[in-house]
């Protein structure tokens, strides 16, 4: 259950505690707050709807959808402008009336698509798989979150509205369903791609939980705790989550090998965490032994090498003690990424955006040093005449 708190005051409730409505399974932490539900809340209208509908969870799984749309559509609006859906060619949705989207790195009139066609597409294939046994199932899958033209993850809000797509689809089915697990962590990256920080902590903590309960592989509890971890890094919860980070990256360094690519994000995470604790020396160093394994292992052009050079360059010029040195490379290393970033991935992508708010922050850095150094210069030749 992804609903863990009360309907009435929001008590949370976790996964076990207070009662449900008979009928819809709607929660509360109690009959004080269900009987207010049905009396004040509304609740008598809305049972046998939300019953109908498959349930609390399902109807709240479709409301939620369809907000999550109706934002990512009117985000795209000016991006999808006078273009049509490439899988049903209409440029309004035949039947929900949704706008277009693009949420990936496709570009010109490439990508344009309805997040309900999406959907369905990545349902399509996924049923295909499973009703043939198909050894594509893991690839298929990926039609959740990756555009199917350009092969990059959806970002933003794109992401949630296809995270909300996904939970809606599997959440009916057993806990031991592989799809209905896989459902909910898309879910939780959709959420925490939107910035819906306490939204996506509670899913991801509902997914270890679940995962732990069914005797889930460590590589599974390892990427959940990983999300956890980020999550609580965005909320401020800085020395909590960079703990964990490194607990993580040892783990990983166990499981799967220091050139590992989950290892390599790993060792990214953690070392942002540090960042976050103003420790830049421990994320520098642990970054430059990083960064050619994963030019080596995963190339120039990927999305994660690009990340681990844009937390390296932060690490540098975000340092109070950085040098003049320090910052010039800074300053070379996020031009290169930017420059990378934006012909692989297109100017629209957050590695993009974010490389190039950081880049005027380090060149005006490099300009305010170099400045204090050319005034040193001029006063030291000043008292030599």
């Amino acid at each position: 259950m992804i609903l863990t708190q009360c309907a009435v005051c929001a008590t949370e409730l976790g996964r076990t505690l207070g009662k449900k409505c008979g009928r819809c399974s709607t929660r509360y932490c109690g009959a004080e707050c269900q009987v207010q539900h049905w009396k004040d809340g509304g609740h008598d209208t809305l049972c046998k709807k939300i019953k109908k509908a498959g349930g609390a969870e399902q109807y709240n799984a479709n409301k939620k959808y369809a907000a999550a749309v109706a934002v990512a559509a009117e985000k795209c609006a000016e991006d999808t402008k006078g273009q049509t859906c490439y899988i049903c060619t209409q440029a309004l949705h035949w039947k929900t009336k949704e706008g277009l989207v693009r949420g990936c790195s496709c570009r010109g009139t490439a990508g344009f698509a309805h997040v309900s066609c999406l959907a369905e597409q990545a349902k399509i294939l996924m049923d295909e798989a499973e009703y043939n046994n198909l050894d594509s199932k893991v690839k298929r899958w990926m039609r959740w979150h990756t555009c199917g033209l350009c092969e990059q993850d959806y970002h933003g809000v794109v992401y949630c509205a296809l995270g909300w797509a996904c939970w809606k689809t599997y959440l009916g089915r057993p806990e031991t369903d592989q799809a209905r697990c896989l459902a909910m962590n898309v879910l939780g990256n959709g959420l925490s791609e939107a910035r819906h920080d306490e939204e996506a902590l509670s899913v991801y903590e509902a997914d270890l939980a679940t995962k732990r309960r069914l005797g889930a592989s460590e590589d599974s509890i390892l990427v959940t705790q990983t999300c956890i971890a980020n999550l609580h890094a965005r909320l401020g919860r800085n020395e909590q989550a960079s703990n964990m980070l490194r607990d993580v990256y040892s783990g990983r360094v166990r499981l799967n090998g220091e050139e590992h690519e989950e290892t390599v994000i790993a060792a990214l995470n953690y070392a942002s965490s540090l960042g976050g604790l103003k420790r830049f020396e421990e994320a520098r160093s642990l970054l430059r032994r990083i960064i050619p394994v994963a030019r080596r292992g995963l190339g120039e052009n990927n999305d994660i090498t690009l990340r681990v050079k844009f937390t390296y360059a932060l690490a540098l010029y975000n340092d109070t003690g950085a040098t003049l040195d320090d910052l010039r490379e800074s300053v070379a290393t996020l031009e290169e990424t930017e420059r990378t970033a934006r012909r692989v991935l297109g100017g629209a992508h957050p590695i993009v955006q974010a490389s190039e708010r950081s880049l005027e922050n380090a060149r005006a850095a490099l300009r305010a040093r170099e400045g204090d150094v050319d005034a040193l210069r001029d006063a030291v030749a000043a008292l030599g005449k």
